[in-house]
């Protein structure tokens, strides 16, 4: 499937999308003689963003993946190496601006590097495609000694990430590699990395929940609401799709026993 059709289908997969969508088209069809049907619309979308902006929505479905692993405290035996997936820097605003712009999710980058730190003999690797020279920047004006950063360059998706990666490092038998990644991401980032052979321990980060307590706190405003639900559905998804083709042995992968 092309890139072109993959943001096509991204885009109807987001509920705020189809939430805002069904809206426009009620807009569009109040003129015509489907006024009826458009008042309906216009009125269904209304109040399915407030539901999803009100609702602790969103920190249900998210939960049940951040609560997957456990946090990553410090661990007996320096590992290997501390793989940190990407997504978390802007190729485009970093290059037009000349500086290293960070997403929301830069605490994989700030986790990484006390890691780095804790672990003064652990290799540090990067993985995902078109931030490569800033990340190996960022972690240099860190304090990260040139020569411990890896990057692999290829990877668009999470997949990719444990695939090409794997390939770079040739983990050896016994070798201990921890695996940075958002709490949320973190059940199929590592499904990814086991179904490709490459055992990962796992250190989440970047939390987007305060945990139980948040289902009875109502979101701070509408858009933070729907940008949970946004964030939880895309991972659900994401997780049905790498179980369906096979990137996963589990719907759900969890620790190890």
């Amino acid at each position: 499937m092309s890139a072109l059709w993959l943001t096509i289908l991204h885009w109807f997969l987001v509920p705020s999308n189809i939430l805002i969508g069904l809206g426009v088209i009620g807009v569009l069809l109040l003129p015509t003689r489907f006024g009826r049907a458009g008042r309906r619309l216009l009125v269904a979308s209304v109040a399915l963003i407030a539901a999803a902006g009100v609702l602790p929505i969103g920190a249900a479905l998210l939960l049940p993946l951040e609560a997957r692993f456990p946090r990553c405290e410090p661990v007996t035996g320096a590992p290997t190496g501390i793989v940190v997936l990407g997504g978390v820097i802007d190729p485009l605003i970093s290059k037009g601006r000349g500086v290293v712009a960070l997403s929301d999710a830069a605490e994989r980058l700030t986790v990484a590097v006390e890691l780095a730190r804790r672990y003064p003999d652990a290799r540090l690797v990067f993985t995902g495609a078109m931030e490569d020279p800033f990340a190996r920047r960022l972690f240099e004006n860190l304090g990260v000694a040139p020569s411990r950063i890896v990057v692999e360059p290829r990877a668009y998706n999470t997949a990719e990430n444990a695939r090409f990666t794997k390939q770079l490092v040739e983990p050896k038998q016994g070798e201990r590699w921890l695996l940075v990644t958002s709490a949320m991401h973190m059940p199929r980032a590592i499904g990814a990395f086991r179904q490709a052979g490459f055992p990962v321990e796992a250190c989440p980060v970047d939390y987007q929940t305060a945990g139980p307590a948040e289902l009875w706190t109502p979101p701070g405003s509408l858009l933070a609401g729907v940008g949970k639900l946004d964030l939880a559905v895309h991972e659900w998804v994401g997780l049905v799709v790498y179980r369906a083709m096979g990137r996963t042995a589990t719907l759900l992968p969890g620790p190890a026993q």
